[in-house]
């Protein structure tokens, strides 16, 4: 059965821009966050969030917002590291609605997860190449944070 690495490999913290909205489509209301930069930290990984990424967003019918992230860090041997990550975030209507207003809310108040997995070409980094990662986020506002854990 798998498992989770017992602490973080890495934290992400990843600064946003404001969100740009597009509106109702047949699939529901979508949107786009663009990454202005940020920082990753851990035994495992540390380096930089290069501009240039984004999270596009789906918010469903439901209220729950189904996440595709896709960014590049650039660690500090130099390194870099293509990051796919597709998440879900959820809560109560009254939780949501103070996110939405750009609130600092208690993560422990709604569900935030994705699932990550990494593509580089530098050796020293190669054994991203073969895994999975499941990390528990926090939105901020005009942040995310994400504790990053292998699956086993």
């Amino acid at each position: 059965m798998a498992a989770l690495s017992p602490a973080p490999i890495f934290t992400v913290h990843a600064a946003l821009a404001e969100i740009l909205p597009l509106g109702k489509t047949p699939a529901g209301e979508r949107r786009i966050i663009n990454i202005l930069g940020g920082r990753v930290e851990g035994p495992r990984l540390a380096g930089q969030i290069l501009p240039g990424g984004a999270d596009w967003q789906l918010i469903r019918a439901d209220g729950a917002a189904d996440i595709q992230a896709r960014y590049t860090i650039k660690s500090d041997q130099g390194g870099l590291v293509l990051v796919s990550s597709d998440g879900l975030r959820h809560g109560p209507p009254d939780v949501l609605a103070r996110l939405a207003r750009g609130e600092a809310v208690d993560p422990a108040l709604y569900f935030f997860r994705t699932l990550m997995r990494f593509e580089t070409a530098d050796p020293a980094l190669d054994w991203m190449n073969r895994i999975l990662a499941i990390a528990h986020g926090a939105r901020l506002p005009n942040a995310v944070t994400l504790e990053v854990f292998e699956v086993l």
